[in-house]
């Protein structure tokens, strides 16, 4: 159901830097881009996440209550994304662990702020 989600920033080249290691852990590489979005994906046809500059061209901020969860092939890869992230600085938000039986999660804040779940479902 969901096509993409777009999360704004306000250092558009240290967020792309960000993305391109922590989203690399996934498979998920730069997909395309408009003047000013860089879209992340796995492949045609999937849900992807564009990082960029806002359309209003007023400062981004972190929405409260928005967080995208990306799914993970496995427990493994959630453990790696989330380690992924914190050594390149986000904010923890969630070690990652089962939060119920048949969800495996971790949590973290990107250099803007924008808190996201990287997850195993199943």
């Amino acid at each position: 159901m969901l096509a993409y989600v777009t999360l704004g920033t306000n250092n558009k080249e240290k967020a792309l830097a960000f993305y391109d290691a922590v989203l690399g852990e996934m498979g998920a590489k730069r997909f395309f881009a408009n003047d000013r979005l860089q879209f992340y994906g796995v492949g045609p046809g999937q849900p992807m996440i564009g990082i960029g500059d806002t359309y209003d061209q007023k400062p981004a901020t972190a929405g409260n209550g928005v967080m995208p969860a990306l799914a993970c092939a496995s427990k493994e890869v959630v453990d790696k994304v989330y380690a992924k992230a914190i050594a390149l600085g986000a904010a923890d938000e969630g070690a990652p662990g089962n939060r119920m039986p048949t969800f495996y999660g971790a949590y973290f804040r990107d250099p803007d702020g924008n808190k996201i779940c990287v997850c195993k479902l199943g």
